[in-house]
């Protein structure tokens, strides 16, 4: 693994961004990935605005270093973003910003922010 991208996951690990919990969420959703334990929710607060956008995005749980870092570095992308954009991000974006190859049960640790995102935002009408 590339120094630099090893860097980057022990940083988001030790210092999450957007890590924590939202007052007034308009949508939540929480996983788990049975395999290891890791847990994840996420609440996003949406911006009135047309088309909607994420005004905010907080996630909680706990996990090894490459789900809590996915997930700080998934909702630093989001954030701001439409939700169509946001929808559209996929595992080859998430592979992107963690910047290493996983093994597939680590492949499961990376994505479960994702498959938590999709699932809060599954609940947007």
């Amino acid at each position: 693994m590339d120094d630099l991208y090893r860097e980057n996951i022990l940083d988001h690990f030790k210092n999450p961004r957007n890590y924590g919990k939202l007052n007034d969420p308009d949508f939540e959703a929480d996983e788990e990935n049975i395999s290891c334990g890791d847990r994840i929710g996420m609440q996003i607060k949406l911006k009135n605005s047309m088309p909607k956008s994420i005004e905010e995005i907080k996630f909680h749980g706990e996990g090894c270093a490459i789900s809590m870092a996915s997930a700080s570095l998934l909702t630093e992308k989001v954030k701001g973003k439409t939700l169509e954009d946001a929808k559209k991000i996929g595992k080859d974006d998430i592979m992107k910003m963690l910047g290493v190859t996983l093994t597939p049960t680590r492949l499961k640790c990376g994505l479960l922010p994702l498959e938590v995102l999709s699932r809060t935002l599954s609940l947007v009408k």
